[in-house]
């Protein structure tokens, strides 16, 4: 056992098929009477928005919307949401979306809350007081970011992801509800679901692991490889889709309740720069990279990759521990390639002259902090260059 760990969790989750369309009784016990709803266009485009203003009937009164969210929000992005709350005179948040749209409301929630600039809260625990209360409805089955006390904001000045750490930050609820995944197109629920593989896999190797956030990452990668793959080609299986939802909501609390903050590493660091430098999904490249973050790591955690190796469904039966790494590893970027992702950097547009100032942005990134491996320049390049 380690000497001593942290968890907690402040989100109150609830579960059902169907659930976004019923929600009044849950939110009239938030006491609030005025929402604002946040959405990124494409949620809108699929009349899920619509279902969720249903399902609040008469809870509360919506009095405004705010779908002006990228699909890589920014500080500009946050700023315009936290003004359209003032206007509206809105009490409550509640984002429907991907990670994009969650992180948005939380971010803004903190604008509404302290005042100044999100410059001023960037980094771990500068936010002391329950913020603007929201809910949380995601559409993707990837970021955990419904139940994460984290967000994760782009900088246009700098090109770099600006972090912001506080249990404060989780909302007050999460709705999962299987059918709000249901449209999703087949490369959305491949780059997601491989996203929350990489929270499960690198917070279960990470510096912060502890007890508790192991059974719950091993949890998710045993889910995540068997209906990944389902969720991806049969969109209409909501077994899968709800499999695949509880899962991403497993590993976002894996990974973002350990005590230090964010408990992943070298893969989400690399995922981090070339998502600020290049605008590529982030699910995207967390799946290029992890199979390569796994090698890296593998020479200090060895029985961690053989556990995950295990957790992939790979039958170590008494075999070479490094047969069993080495199947895991295969097994996770079967994974991606069964599920149409691209495998390397040069399929996502990345130039080789670009991969040195993408190894720098990788050691400026705090996610490098929790990797089990200390990682130097050149390991980064190294990583990039075998990714390429």
């Amino acid at each position: 056992m380690i000497e001593f760990f942290e968890f907690q969790m402040r989100t109150r989750l609830l579960y059902k098929t169907g659930l976004a369309g019923e929600l009044a009784d849950e939110v009239a016990q938030l006491g609030r009477s005025r929402a604002l709803l946040v959405a990124d266009p494409g949620v809108v485009q699929a009349g899920l928005l619509d279902r969720v203003r249903q399902g609040l009937g008469g809870a509360v009164t919506v009095v405004g919307t705010f779908t002006d969210v990228p699909s890589d929000s920014s500080v500009a992005t946050v700023e315009r949401g936290a003004a359209a709350v003032r206007d509206s005179g809105a009490d409550l948040l509640v984002a429907v979306g991907g990670g994009s749209a969650l992180d948005t409301a939380k971010a803004m929630r903190i604008l509404l809350t302290e005042g100044g600039t999100l410059y001023d809260y960037q980094g771990a625990n500068l936010l002391n007081r329950p913020l603007f209360p929201m809910i949380a409805i995601p559409t993707t089955a990837g970021t955990g970011s419904e139940v994460t006390p984290v967000a994760v904001i782009r900088d246009e000045q700098s090109e770099q992801k600006l972090f912001f750490v506080s249990p404060y930050i989780g909302p007050e609820m999460a709705v999962l509800d299987p059918e709000m995944t249901r449209t999703l197109p087949p490369r959305l629920t491949a780059a997601t679901g491989m996203d929350a593989l990489s929270h499960a896999i690198e917070t279960f190797v990470g510096i912060g692991a502890n007890p508790i956030t192991d059974s719950l990452a091993l949890q998710a990668i045993d889910m995540i490889s068997n209906y990944l793959r389902a969720a991806t080609h049969s969109g209409n299986d909501l077994e899968a889709r709800g499999q695949m939802l509880v899962a991403a909501t497993i590993a976002g609390i894996a990974f973002s309740t350990t005590g230090i903050g964010v408990n992943t590493g070298i893969v989400h660091a690399v995922s981090h720069t070339v998502g600020a430098a290049h605008h590529i999904h982030h699910g995207t490249a967390n799946s290029i990279m992890l199979p390569h973050g796994m090698r890296f790591n593998a020479a200090v955690v060895p029985n961690r990759l053989v556990r995950i190796a295990r957790a992939m469904g790979v039958n170590a039966g008494g075999r070479p521990e490094e047969a069993v790494i080495a199947d895991g590893i295969a097994a996770v970027a079967k994974l991606a390639e069964d599920c149409g992702l691209p495998t390397r950097l040069r399929d996502v547009g990345i130039s080789q002259d670009a991969l040195p100032a993408l190894a720098e942005g990788t050691l400026m990134d705090g996610a490098i902090m929790s990797n089990p491996r200390p990682v130097e320049y050149d390991d980064a390049l190294a990583l990039l260059r075998a990714a390429w």
